[in-house]
């Protein structure tokens, strides 16, 4: 009869043969520590502000002078018109818009109050509300700031801002975690299970089979893989009608991208799931390898709870490299923001470039793990 004390050796001995997993489960919670360390920020560094100007006089050039100061707003356009917002709100290239009104330095000076319109992308409702606060504050600090001679005999304020939140108006965080969703769904349809499958084969034997048969190493690929992209679609359409008769998320671009996009997402999961069955041995290393991959890296740098400008300068960069963070863009930008793919070719660029890569890699390692 085996003793608990022969079993625990038993498995001790399974481990150290097994380096690859001993490797894994060491660096997988030191790795956790640090994503989730650093990658959990709720504060917002670099606030992409828009300034719309028609008639610059001496008060809104100080008062855009008081943005640029305050160390958390970064100017990248100054326009005439409020027309001229809309495709930098679009594109993603503006966060908040400052619109001044004709007159603001003559209403100023004669004590009446001036006009201040703040429009905020309100697609993640926490970091509105955050850059909404970081706006007031810097017009409150304007106003005390303000010489005595222009100061009111009534308590009522010099600037009276108007707040507009655009593409999520109720704040609604369903609006917020559910195209997000998407991106992990498919993660984890694709990535893990195929990751799963194709080391299920090394591990039952079944692989030298598939080898010996008249099919060539890219269909035995395209085989174990067909199934899981199929299940990736429909998934992407059953969480599509969900969101829109359960979470009532607002679908105001094209369904046909949404789903090209949801597809093309699903092909980058699959090579990542192909390219780590080709370097593990074991299911359970494959499952770690998966999680510790894409799983952790979408979750936390895709931009789907936190937000990337929160994050220090090199998960920034890491960030580049994360499949998730341009679907989760991608998928707000058609869902929230109605915008199609002359606003979208960007990110569609950077997830098709990655899948290329990626299936190039996976397939050559999966050939070389054969041979």
């Amino acid at each position: 009869m085996t003793s608990l004390r022969g079993l625990i050796h038993k498995e001790w001995l399974h481990i150290r043969r097994d380096r690859r997993t001993a490797a894994v489960l060491v660096a997988l919670p030191v790795v956790q520590v640090l994503l989730f360390g650093y990658a959990i920020r709720t504060d917002v560094d670099d606030v992409r502000l828009a300034v719309v100007d028609p008639a610059p006089d001496s008060a809104t050039i100080a008062l855009r002078n008081r943005f640029a100061s305050a160390g958390v707003f970064r100017n990248v356009a100054v326009v005439r018109r409020t027309e001229e917002l809309e495709p930098l709100f679009g594109s993603g290239v503006a966060q908040q818009a400052i619109v001044f009104y004709p007159g603001f330095a003559q209403d100023l000076g004669q004590g009446v109050p001036a006009k201040l319109l703040i429009i905020t992308d309100a697609t993640e409702p926490n970091t509105a509300s955050l850059l909404q606060s970081y706006a007031q504050a810097v017009v409150d600090g304007y106003v005390r700031s303000l010489p005595a001679s222009h100061a009111r005999p009534a308590p009522a304020p010099r600037i009276v801002p108007q707040v507009r939140m655009r593409f999520n108006p109720t704040h609604e965080s369903s609006n917020l975690f559910v195209p997000g969703l998407i991106a992990f769904v498919l993660t984890i349809i694709s990535s893990l299970m195929t990751a799963i499958s194709l080391t299920r084969e090394k591990e039952t034997g079944t692989m030298e089979a598939l080898l010996v048969s008249p099919l060539r190493p890219w269909e035995i690929i395209v085989g174990k893989v067909t199934p899981y992209l199929a299940i990736g679609f429909v998934s992407v359409v059953a969480v599509l009608i969900e969101a829109r008769l359960v979470f009532h998320v607002p679908l105001r671009g094209s369904v046909v991208l949404l789903l090209f996009e949801g597809g093309l997402y699903i092909l980058v999961s699959l090579a990542f799931g192909i390219l780590i069955s080709a370097r593990t041995s074991s299911q359970r290393l494959a499952m770690m390898g998966t999680l510790l991959a894409t799983m952790l890296p979408n979750v936390l740098l895709s931009g789907f709870i936190f937000p990337v400008e929160s994050m220090p300068r090199a998960l920034q960069l890491l960030a580049y490299a994360i499949p998730g963070r341009w679907f989760v863009t991608i998928a707000r930008g058609i869902m929230l923001k109605g915008v199609g793919l002359e606003y979208l070719w960007p990110q569609t660029l950077f997830l098709a470039s990655i899948a290329a890569v990626l299936l190039t890699a996976s397939v050559r390692s999966f050939n070389e793990r054969l041979e």
